[in-house]
């Protein structure tokens, strides 16, 4: 992704100031929220990767085949609210709506996540769909 674009993840920051960062680089999110946005940013870029590297070892599938997404078009994220999260803490939540489209119908994702901060390092726990 260009470093001067704005980040997908709806932040209005520029995408290296912003999710960037995490993902082009060896730094970890600092909050959950953070790593939420970047994970938005990952599943927009397909980083498997990145994707499994910040999902939490005890809920980790062993692979992610994103090549079924081929005719997804992400469209923004909104994050809805977030409880705990910070760098201090080590659990928090982030409730958001992702919105995409899958061969050209409109999807709404709207889930409460589950983050937990482990040695200074935040990953996705589990998440519940509403």
């Amino acid at each position: 992704m260009p470093d001067a674009v704005l980040c997908p993840c709806g932040s209005e920051q520029m995408y290296m100031a912003c999710c960037g960062r995490y993902l082009d680089a060896d730094a970890g999110p600092l909050t959950a929220e953070q790593l939420m946005r970047s994970r938005y940013c990952a599943y927009i870029q397909r980083n498997s990767h990145y994707l499994l590297h910040s999902w939490s070892a005890a809920t980790r599938p062993s692979a992610l085949d994103l090549r079924q997404d081929d005719g997804v078009k992400w469209l923004g994220l909104k994050i809805v609210a977030t409880e705990a999260g910070a760098a201090e803490d080590t659990d928090g939540i982030v409730e958001f709506v992702a919105r995409y489209k899958v061969n050209g119908k409109a999807v709404r994702l709207h889930e409460r996540s589950r983050f937990e901060r482990v040695d200074g390092q935040w990953f996705y726990v589990d998440g519940i769909i509403k």
